[in-house]
């Protein structure tokens, strides 16, 4: 069973089938999905988000492979806003998306900084390694801003086709450390 988690805007609530239907309504919005992995199908189908809810996410969450949460305001707490996701993966740990109208707002940083302390603390892995099209800055900002490192580059497949593409990974003892500057300073 995945818990809720918490930060200072946001609630984390482990993704659930009623999920699919404002999933389907926020998700398939090019500025959301052109960096996303090529196993996205666009055109987004209708029954695209209740096809993974159904088929993929939970499954996976039932085999304790992956774990995905519904991002939703403290203030707001009925609407989904956005989905954060781990998945044990040996070269890709994390994904996300967030709905436009909430993007450049530090919301993303904040679900990231919950996700991966669960990631080490709770589910006690020793490394966090997360992979993007280099061309996503946004994503790129948060992996620095977690004291993440840039370990390899290589040519990816994106739903907005071939591009240049990042592995950038944290060990636990680096985030511990990290985690404790951030709460020092």
């Amino acid at each position: 069973m995945i818990p809720q988690l918490e930060t200072a805007r946001l609630l984390l609530r482990p993704a659930e089938l009623a999920d699919a239907e404002p999933t389907q309504l926020l998700f398939p919005q090019w500025e959301i999905v052109r960096y996303l992995l090529a196993r996205v199908p666009w055109p987004y189908p209708p029954d695209g988000a209740l096809t993974f809810y159904r088929d993929i996410a939970l499954p996976a969450i039932e085999r304790g492979e992956e774990f995905h949460w519904t991002l939703r305001l403290k203030s707001e707490p009925a609407r989904m806003i956005g989905l954060i996701s781990l998945m044990r993966n040996p070269e890709h740990h994390r994904g996300f998306w967030l709905g436009l109208p909430w993007h450049g707002q530090g919301l993303m940083t904040e679900a990231c900084d919950a996700v991966t302390d669960y990631w080490f603390k709770v589910l006690r892995e020793p490394l966090l390694r997360v992979r993007k099209a280099a061309a996503n800055v946004a994503s790129r900002r948060i992996s620095e801003k977690q004291g993440m490192r840039l370990v390899a580059t290589f040519e990816g497949e994106y739903v907005a086709g071939r591009m240049p593409a990042e592995i950038w990974e944290i060990t636990a003892e680096e985030w511990f450390l990290c985690a404790r500057h951030k709460n020092d300073a």
